[in-house]
Parts: structure tokens; C-alpha cells; sequence
């Protein structure tokens, strides 16, 4: 008897506590925690000024101010052959290109912009952004030195 009591004492004072609150499942949830994005590379391509790639252009400099006409004509070229892939400041399908030349030498822009194809296959820098970015890669547009040269222009007002 006195067993027969303490069983079901014991199951009384379970059975009030209060049960932990089950969640109610709301469907199909997706955390939308957000990691900051950045608009330059990832750490894991380092910033070079150094490395010229690989092509025609051994020294380039930029004049102390923007040339406006050059800009413009670049401007018409990235509108038509960039914009696909890179918008200013929003990593796409290819890199953010604002603050380029914080992160590359001018040459190393042309040379990329002139000698796509070589680029690819031999300089670390752009090796490591084609697999930073899926191997996404980057066509040959076949510009002219000229075009590229205003194109380079452009990317400095960004």
C-alpha cells in the first residue's frame, strides 16, 4: 500500500509540474543573419601594387587629375562590355571595382583589360580571383591600348 501511495504521489507531482513549452513550427524558416559583405576582395586574395601582370604594359602612371573626355569614352566602354559582370560597389559576377587601384598597379588593370587570356592562365593575383569568384571567366573584350586606357580612367572615378 504504502508503494501503490508513493507511485502515484510521485506521478501526481510530475504530472503538475509545468512541461516545457514546445515550439510551434512555423513552416519553413531560413536564418536571414546577414555576415558583412565586403566590396573589395575576400582576405583571401591579398592586396598587390606591386604585381604589373603579365602583357604590353610595363609603366603606366596617371596624370594628377581625372581626364574627363578619356573618362567619358571609358565610361561608354564599361557601360557595354563591364557592366555584365562588375558593378562599382557590389561584388557580381566579377569583383567590385570601386577603389581598384588601392588593391592593383595601373598596369596590372591594363594588362588584365588587354591580355585577358595570359592573365588567366599565369598571374597569381587574377588566378586567385577566378577562384574567388567560381572560376567566372573573365571574356577577352579585345580592346584597343586606347580603349583600355579610358576604361583605366573610368575605374579611378568610382
Amino acid at each position: 500500500m504504502k508503494k501503490t501511495f508513493l507511485l502515484a504521489l510521485s506521478v501526481v507531482l510530475f504530472s503538475c509540474g509545468e512541461s516545457p513549452k514546445k515550439e510551434e513550427s512555423k513552416g519553413f524558416e531560413m536564418s536571414r543573419t546577414k555576415t558583412q559583405a565586403s566590396t573589395s576582395e575576400s582576405a583571401g586574395v591579398p592586396v598587390d601594387l606591386s604585381n604589373k601582370g603579365i602583357g604590353p604594359i610595363s609603366s603606366y602612371s596617371f596624370s594628377p587629375e581625372i581626364n574627363t573626355a578619356l573618362s567619358e569614352q571609358g565610361k561608354g566602354i564599361y557601360n557595354s562590355k563591364c557592366t555584365a559582370c562588375h558593378m562599382a560597389n557590389q561584388r557580381m559576377i566579377g569583383p567590385a571595382l570601386s577603389g581598384v587601384y588601392e588593391r592593383r598597379s595601373p598596369e596590372w588593370v591594363l594588362n588584365l583589360l588587354l591580355n585577358t587570356d595570359e592573365m588567366l592562365k599565369k598571374d597569381p593575383i587574377t588566378i586567385a580571383l577566378l577562384k574567388e569568384h567560381n572560376n567566372a571567366i573573365m571574356n577577352n573584350q579585345n580592346l584597343s591600348e586606347d580603349e583600355a586606357k579610358a576604361v583605366a580612367e573610368y575605374l579611378r572615378t568610382l
